[in-house]
């Protein structure tokens, strides 16, 4: 299909698909553990903000980052997973094209906000074991807060330009995204016109968000793990490391479908099952994980939740 010159072709909606090769049945199916996932994450990362919020004594810095990365992970959930219920209950395909777009952008966006409080969680920990002293006052509450407003800024202010550079681009192929939910990558294998910009700048804010961040988290923990050694007493170098084990099951399960995902899509061929199911591991396991983690390993989050259940029992 040709495009008159200076003319944008533009479908009025994409269409989105489930797993490849399930029948409509499957879906049904699978849209309860899906249900579930959803329910568990909204519950999960609303209890932890709630906590947070209303225990004084948790105002410290990594509690407060704490409540910032359930706060993304909250709304991440709620950009994804009642869409893709939908999807899986009715096999309504249909999105809006405007509205592919802005689910995009969230979804880029709060990833990369949820990659800057991660290395924000780092440096905490990093601050905490390797400067114990200065802690108090280095990271103080202004700083949290400022520290909070840029990973904010950054996230909304580097992939605003990508619902735009879409939106300039004429689509003339078929119209059928090959995952549950809109990404740049796929929208942008739709155009039949020049998509270099796109590709450029796409690769450009992924190695500088992840990329970047993921290397410093990398060096913090490389820093930390020396000190930890260097402590006299293994009881000491345990109980310190033990302070950043719900930290690094966060960065795992964040960064490892991410660069997964990043190595399917750059060595494989066409979009296919596996690129599917890293991208849903990605974007729907965080949400849900996070919160049982830090919910298990947190003492103070811990001893809320029983106390809370323990009244509700009486």
């Amino acid at each position: 299909m040709t495009v008159p010159n200076g003319t944008l072709v533009q479908p009025a909606c994409f269409l989105l698909v489930g797993i490849p090769g399930l029948g409509p049945d499957t879906h049904f199916w699978l849209a309860l553990p899906l249900c579930c996932m959803y329910a568990l994450a909204s519950l999960g990362n609303l209890a932890i903000i709630l906590i947070i919020r209303v225990e004084r004594r948790l105002h410290e810095p990594m509690y407060l980052f704490l409540a910032m990365l359930s706060t993304i992970d909250l709304v991440l959930s709620s950009v994804t997973m009642p869409k893709m219920v939908s999807l899986f209950l009715t096999g309504v395909q249909e999105i809006e094209f405007n509205a592919c777009l802005a689910q995009m952008f969230l979804i880029h966006a709060l990833s990369a906000m949820e990659s800057a409080i991660l290395l924000a969680m780092a440096f905490d920990r990093f601050v905490a074991i390797c400067h114990p002293l200065r802690h108090a006052s280095v990271l103080t509450r202004p700083m949290v807060a400022k520290i909070g407003l840029a990973a904010l800024t950054r996230g909304f202010v580097l992939f605003f330009p990508l619902p735009f550079i879409l939106k300039r681009l004429s689509y003339c192929r078929k119209d059928t995204v090959t995952h549950s939910f809109c990404l740049h990558q796929d929208i942008m294998k739709l155009s039949c016109t020049d998509t270099t910009v796109n590709v450029v700048y796409g690769l450009f804010i992924i190695l500088s968000v992840m990329g970047v961040d993921s290397l410093f988290i990398g060096f913090s923990y490389i820093l930390i793990l020396r000190a930890v050694l260097e402590l006299s007493s293994q009881g000491a170098a345990l109980k310190a490391f033990n302070t950043c084990i719900s930290h690094l099951c966060a960065v795992l399960v964040f960064y490892v479908p991410l660069i997964g995902l990043s190595v399917v899509h750059r060595l494989s061929g066409p979009t296919s099952l596996l690129h599917v199911i890293m991208a849903n591991i990605y974007l729907l396991l965080p949400p849900v994980v996070n919160p049982i983690v830090y919910g298990a390993k947190t003492k103070e989050i811990r001893s809320r939740v029983f106390h809370i259940f323990s009244q509700n029992g009486r």
